[in-house]
């Protein structure tokens, strides 16, 4: 056998690992996406890799090179940050979904009379939520706690973490009484019950948008934006796209 055919018997055995290779996306998404991409991942054809953490963490890992096909985020101030970063994006960064933001507590908790009650109630202990220069859920939080003339008495005693989920396994777990959290991470644990829910006034507009890197992940962040995918994230708790 000559050194041509063995070069073409090479190819042959290389290029089925490079299509396999491209029919695999790796998604970087905010963690409070966790149950609803996971849900729409079983059903697009080919791999789908799902990584998840806080929207920062995230956005830092990729501008830092991490291999991204789709970044999805809980917050257009980091993409935003991401974009300044010079790191080239396949196309304009586009909303996928929106969220609310809600008070939650132990399942059979008893309910609050009013938002105001929340100081008294917490007592020495400490209100779980994503940290507030990190995370957005936990930005947001702050912004609400202070349109509620609220953040000056809880400040200090927070429970502040690296994404909103770990804010919602405190709660879940009984380590914290209260938390604050997304409406769709409560939807995802029956563990806890709402006790109030942000007016949309209260805080920033709660939007993911999301960014396809490459031209593999074009075609997931399609999919994301599709009427199947808008029916599994309302499934899940989240709200439409304006």
């Amino acid at each position: 056998m000559n050194r041509f055919s063995v070069l073409f018997l090479c190819l042959l055995a290389v290029v089925p690992r490079l299509a396999m290779a491209s029919d695999r996306v790796t998604v970087f998404a905010a963690a409070s996406l966790r149950g609803v991409l996971e849900e729409i991942a079983e059903s697009t054809p080919g791999e789908v890799s799902l990584s998840f953490g806080g929207s920062g963490t995230i956005a830092r890992q990729v501008a830092a090179g991490a291999p991204a096909d789709v970044v999805v985020l809980a917050s257009t101030l980091w993409m935003d940050w991401l974009a300044k970063t010079g790191f080239p994006f396949q196309s304009d960064a586009v909303p996928v979904a929106t969220n609310r933001l809600v008070l939650i507590a132990p399942a059979g908790a008893p309910p609050l009379e009013s938002l105001d009650d929340l100081p008294a109630r917490l007592g020495d202990d400490r209100l779980a939520m994503g940290h507030r220069t990190a995370v957005p859920a936990g930005a947001y939080a702050q912004q609400w706690l202070t349109s509620q003339g609220l953040w000056d008495s809880l400040a200090d005693r927070l429970a502040e973490t690296d994404n909103v989920r770990a804010a919602l396994a405190f709660v879940a777990r009984g380590a914290a009484p209260f938390g604050i959290v997304y409406a769709s991470d409560a939807v995802a644990e029956p563990a806890v019950v709402v006790l109030a829910e942000a007016a949309a006034a209260d805080h920033a507009p709660i939007v993911y948008p999301a960014v396809a890197l490459t031209a593999s992940g074009q075609v997931f962040l399609d999919r994301l934006r599709s009427p199947e995918a808008a029916a599994v994230f309302a499934a899940h708790g989240f709200g439409p796209v304006p």
